[in-house]
């Protein structure tokens, strides 16, 4: 046995069941509004993309649990999984991608505009790195604060070769903000393998040469995850500057609900599938003395709680035809105001 494997066992073996059972249970809600929200899809009842996350949920269930309510989340077009994590109600979630009343933004935005502020999640964003200056931004008026909160702000490895990435860094350093960034590589810029198109050596060494700490970090380890997570909010809070984590996953579907990812082997998928996120918790969690009778207990609560979201947002209204016209800001005529 190596000693990356004996590791990971004897880190099993002495797991908090109680902390790490409602891990498991948060990536099966994850797993299951996915799925379900792809099956709902095909039903039509979702207009729009969708871009599922289905085999990275360790990195939300690592990342978000660590959090406070207060702290702050900016998130992606695959952002269902981090806002579930941070505490968003998956039933608004699921109004909002049916595009019902009630709806976290609602029902205008759909699944790559899901906000929660209550819960401190800023927002998913649709554009690629767009998100980085506004976590920034966020971390900066939580430091002029100084009530000890941080921003997390995760982003696809195709957003490092944008020009966000590297503002984004530099000013956070620059001003020593108290940010998290967290790089959820799946090893694809939508249809395109993110490593043909990126120069030197990656996302670890370009935070390091702007001077942050950074981090690489199993993605498919929810306990690897937490512990890296732990360690960087812990510091961040204590006024130690901004920290980047680079997780190594891998999304088992296409780029979207709607892709069939041809660009890839099956092979490939197969492997990753065998590293599930799920499995390997739960594996752990029967090494740490949980019976599979929990275990499947967990799960069958999870996916039955995402079902009745499901059903419940299928049969509720649609929004008042007049809030079309709220939130929207009419400034008038620019060519008149300009000219």
């Amino acid at each position: 046995m190596n000693d990356s494997a004996s590791g990971r066992e004897a880190a099993a073996a002495n797991l908090d069941p109680g902390r790490f059972l409602p891990v498991l249970a948060l990536m099966w809600r994850i797993r299951s509004f996915e799925e379900l929200a792809i099956e709902s899809l095909r039903e039509g009842l979702v207009l729009g993309a969708i871009h599922p996350s289905i085999g990275q949920e360790a990195v939300a269930a690592g990342i978000c649990p660590n959090l406070w309510r207060t702290d702050l989340l900016l998130s992606t077009h695959r952002g269902h999984g981090h806002t579930l994590a941070k505490g968003a109600d998956p039933l608004a979630m699921m109004l909002e991608l049916f595009g019902r009343a009630g709806g976290t933004c609602g029902g205008k935005g759909g699944s790559m505009h899901i906000a929660d502020f209550g819960v401190g999640m800023l927002g998913a964003n649709g554009v690629v790195g767009a998100n980085i200056p506004i976590g920034v931004g966020a971390a900066h008026a939580l430091r002029l604060r100084r009530a000890g909160e941080v921003a997390v702000c995760i982003f696809g490895d195709g957003a490092v070769n944008r020009g966000p990435f590297l503002e984004g860094l530099n000013w956070a350093r620059v001003f020593d903000l108290p940010v998290i960034f967290v790089c959820e590589d799946n090893g694809f810029s939508a249809t395109t393998r993110t490593r043909s198109l990126t120069g030197g050596p990656g996302v670890v060494a370009r935070a390091e040469s702007l001077g942050l700490p950074a981090e690489a970090v199993d993605g498919n380890d929810v306990l690897a995850v937490d512990a890296a997570a732990r360690a960087a909010i812990k510091a961040t809070r204590r006024g130690e500057g901004p920290r980047l984590l680079h997780c190594r996953t891998y999304r088992i579907t296409g780029h979207t609900a709607a892709d069939q990812a041809p660009y890839r082997d099956a092979s490939e998928v197969e492997e990753w599938r065998a590293r599930c996120p799920i499995a390997r918790l739960e594996a752990a969690l029967r090494m740490a003395g949980v019976d599979q009778a929990r275990l499947d207990e967990t799960r069958e609560a999870a996916q039955a709680g995402m079902r009745e979201v499901r059903d419940r947002a299928r049969a509720a209204d649609w929004p008042d035809a007049a809030g079309a016209f709220a939130d929207v800001q009419d400034v008038g005529d620019p060519a008149a105001r300009a000219f």
